[in-house]
């Protein structure tokens, strides 16, 4: 491709359909971004909402990669702030072992869910994001066998012992993530499709800032955005009709699977919600492939990004399939 391309995929949960065929899909469509040419496939990270399926990435990141043989399989991410570094780091050495140079390790500090199912996956004590800095310097120290003399755990070593290790991936949707992959020397990936203003600031912040390390000697960005990729733009904006009303769910609180377009475009919206949702779309990239494409290039070079990568749910896989087609056409 002309621009190294991504998938960030969610497992979408669309209504009428399981979340076992969402878990399904994700498979097929990683098979699909591998034939398209796209360069890395991320699996992301949420619990308790009934729109995504995937409380596991690092369990379907096993399986995607042994579905598929050349495209990069890692999390989109892993919420550190959970986890003892020293367990991530154990399975990802066995991750890269199993997929030696194509296992990626993204991290973030979002709860990925509501406050009380954060609160019960750490059993009550859920801590923030506070010891996040130390937690990477931790893992990245267990994934390389180089945490410093004078640590506590030194002396331990995470198994299975390799000569390759996974990349890191610092995720962020503010200015904290930028910030802590400069500080670092890691990788970093900023959330457009979170967060829509800020983000180029943020990004371009980190490359002036970054701190060379022995894992990454210079700063390596990427963007994700919210892509709608369809043959033609009326067709986008109908398929568009799915995510407004997503997001106006996540607004005010409905645990609900996505809506197909169907009963997005049946859904009668207050006036004050018609504003809330036309707020939200400049977190969406849409339109027909030439347009789409024109939209990814100017936002990678505002963010001074090396790389793309898209997020896509739709009201049905197969235009979701559609999508993803349309844009690796559009970048080949």
């Amino acid at each position: 491709m002309s621009v190294p391309l991504g998938v960030l995929d969610q497992s979408p949960v669309v209504s009428g359909r399981s979340p076992a065929e969402a878990i399904a899909e994700t498979v097929e469509l990683a098979r699909l971004a591998e034939e398209l040419g796209y360069r890395r496939y991320w699996l992301a990270e949420h619990h308790a909402i009934a729109a995504l399926a995937d409380p596991s990435p690092e369990i379907l990141v096993a399986r995607v990669a042994s579905a598929t043989s050349r495209i990069r399989v890692g999390t989109g991410g892993v919420l550190l702030p959970y986890y003892a570094p020293l367990k991530i780091a154990e399975q990802f050495r066995m991750l890269e072992a199993l997929f030696p140079g194509r296992i990626d390790l993204g991290l973030g500090r979002a709860p990925g869910g509501d406050p009380r199912t954060a609160l019960a996956l750490k059993d009550g004590e859920y801590p923030g994001a506070e010891r996040m800095p130390q937690q990477v310097r931790d893992l990245v120290g267990f994934l390389d066998a180089k945490l410093p003399p004078g640590h506590p755990y030194a002396k331990i070593r995470a198994q299975p012992a390799g000569g390759t290790s996974p990349e890191i991936w610092i995720l962020g949707s503010s200015d904290y993530g930028g910030a802590l992959a400069a500080q670092l020397g890691l990788r970093f990936a900023f959330a457009h499709f979170i967060s829509a203003f800020g983000g180029d600031v943020v990004s371009r912040a980190y490359r002036q800032q970054y701190e060379p390390s022995e894992r990454e000697p210079a700063p390596h960005s990427l963007v994700c955005a919210f892509v709608i990729c369809a043959k033609t733009r009326a067709e986008a904006e109908r398929l568009a009709a799915s995510v407004d009303l997503r997001r106006l769910h996540m607004a005010k609180g409905i645990d609900a699977p996505v809506p197909t377009a169907e009963e997005a475009l049946a859904y009668r919206y207050t006036r004050e919600e018609r504003i809330y949702v036309d707020q939200q779309r400049a977190r969406l990239v849409h339109g027909d492939p030439s347009e789409v494409r024109e939209k990814l290039l100017a936002l990678r070079e505002r963010f001074e990004a090396d790389e793309l990568m898209a997020v896509t749910i739709t009201g049905d896989p197969e235009s979701r399939r559609t999508s993803y087609r349309l844009v690796a056409e559009a970048f080949a």
